[in-house]
């Protein structure tokens, strides 16, 4: 699978191209930008922090290379600006938490170069304040991690086409957000706000009944990080164990 997900792809391109992995340069008679529609399928490039996600995006994606075809991918937000304005995609699929801003930070900065992709938000979060900073920032659309290929594949082709795409349960994060003109996620917690947003991923799947080697498997981090974290968040709160933690969780809107 991984095989068909790169041999579309010029040796020679790849050899010196630009950050992001790009294979060619976007220009006329340059086949590598974004195709939409009628005319081939949609140009994505991927932007995440954890290579091992990104390999496992592009083999599920690779299963509908008449739909949607990877150009290229990132692993930090100056790479990922960088590739993007070089190859142009139609449709950047964007994970939200990574190091020096995340999702919102690549968002901003894109925006500002004024290039015209659209962003699909895709991250392990569901969490209310994820979707609406990310929604706000300019993304045409928000899925979880939960995803499978083939509907990824038919996200990608719907947010590229003009449409608005959300898993289940988060457009209602929007909607409220939007017509109230507020949300809950925007009320200050002073002891939410301590929390890293890592502690808080750990805490959402913590409360929802994961062990800590899923946590781990699921976040793409170790079971000791997940244990430090957990250690974080109850020193934080000063509460004794998970169950007070999975309370607190609930109480704020976090599950």
């Amino acid at each position: 699978m991984a095989e068909r997900a790169d041999e579309w792809r010029d040796p020679a391109a790849r050899a010196d191209g630009p950050p992001g992995g790009s294979p060619g340069d976007g220009s006329p008679g340059d086949d590598s930008g974004a195709a939409t529609g009628e005319q081939g399928p949609v140009g994505v490039y991927l932007v995440d922090d954890h290579a091992l996600f990104r390999a496992g995006v592009r083999a599920e994606l690779a299963a509908f290379e008449d739909q949607v075809r990877v150009l290229g991918e990132a692993g930090s937000v100056a790479e990922a600006v960088a590739g993007i304005e070089h190859l142009r995609p139609a449709v950047v699929l964007l994970d939200v938490h990574m190091p020096d801003g995340g999702g919102a930070e690549v968002l901003r900065r894109v925006r500002e170069r004024g290039a015209g992709v659209v962003f699909l938000a895709l991250s392990v979060s569901d969490a209310a304040e994820d979707v609406i900073t990310v929604i706000r920032g300019g993304a045409r659309g928000y899925v979880t991690k939960t995803i499978s290929g083939r509907e990824l594949a038919d996200a990608v082709r719907r947010v590229a086409a003009g449409d608005a795409v959300f898993s289940p349960r988060l457009a209602g994060f929007v909607l409220d957000a939007f017509s109230q003109g507020a949300s809950s996620a925007e009320v200050s917690d002073p002891e939410l706000d301590q929390l890293t947003r890592r502690e808080r991923d750990v805490l959402r799947l913590l409360a929802r009944g994961y062990s800590y080697r899923e946590i781990g498997s699921e976040l793409f981090i170790s079971v000791k990080t997940v244990e430090t974290h957990v250690s974080s968040v109850l020193r934080k709160t000063q509460l004794s164990n998970r169950y007070e933690l999975s309370k607190w969780a609930s109480d704020r809107r976090l599950v």
